[in-house]
């Protein structure tokens, strides 16, 4: 199936490892060009090297005002267009209601929720019709998970945002949508197993609630965020869509 990314341009962020990469490697690998951002300059040049002369790695942090502007300028500098951007964003700090601190709140404020919301209103002013703009989530969306409060919390405030703001520019062909991951073997969903005095004891509890009896791989999840930002899912907006298994129940 021809997704019709061929030298369309999206901006990746929190695309040095894990979701974020898949996903940009995927959006390559189907003809696109990438523009991947991580918070150390080195590591967004590394990982965008590996993937090749179709994508440039860029240091930003998305708790930074001034990085939204930035990064679409650079897809513009770079490969001469800009349609569109997956934004993921590193997980807060893990802890209970009662244990997350006020610091804590605050940095997972400005980082996860308003630099998502900053990335996002930027683009939204930059694309015409075919656009689109994707978050990677969780599925704390719809069901809070043990030990996560603050991505409990902050998560489910941003697939309402992204609802709100598909409703507003879909008149202008535009596409909003989101990507619930539930568990992929990235190297984040191993730390938060790894918390359990038996890892391996952990996966296998967790594998036994998900209806495929597996965890996903990154490139799985990858291969559906190229394939919702395509035109080829030219109407697809304004959902969230699971990417785990079946895992989540009624959705």
């Amino acid at each position: 199936m021809d997704l019709g990314l061929k030298d369309r341009v999206y901006v990746v962020t929190g695309a040095t490892r894990g979701l974020g990469y898949a996903s940009a490697a995927a959006l390559v690998a189907d003809g696109a060009k990438v523009v991947i951002t991580g918070r150390e300059e080195k590591a967004a040049v590394e990982a965008a090297a590996a993937l090749g002369s179709n994508a440039v790695g860029v240091g930003a942090d998305n708790a930074d005002p001034a990085s939204a502007q930035r990064l679409v300028d650079t897809a513009r500098e770079r490969f001469g267009r800009f349609d569109g951007i997956l934004i993921s964003v590193g997980g807060p700090a893990p802890g209970s209601a009662a244990s997350n601190t006020d610091e804590q709140w605050t940095a997972a404020f400005e980082s996860v929720f308003l630099g998502a919301v900053r990335l996002a209103r930027t683009a939204a002013g930059e694309l015409g019709e075919g656009g689109a703009i994707g978050f990677v989530l969780s599925g704390s969306v719809y069901e809070p998970i043990g030990g996560l409060t603050i991505s409990n919390g902050l998560r489910p405030g941003l697939a309402g945002f992204a609802k709100s703001l598909s409703d507003e520019v879909g008149p202008r062909g535009i596409r909003v949508l989101g990507l619930l991951p539930g568990r992929i073997a990235t190297d984040r969903m191993k730390q938060l197993d790894g918390l359990s005095p038996d890892p391996a004891a952990a996966r296998t509890a967790n594998e036994s609630r998900i209806p495929l009896r597996r965890y996903g791989t990154p490139e799985e999840f990858g291969r559906v965020a190229a394939f919702a930002l395509s035109p080829a899912a030219s109407y697809l907006t304004g959902v969230m869509v699971p990417v785990d298994g079946g895992a989540l129940r009624g959705f």
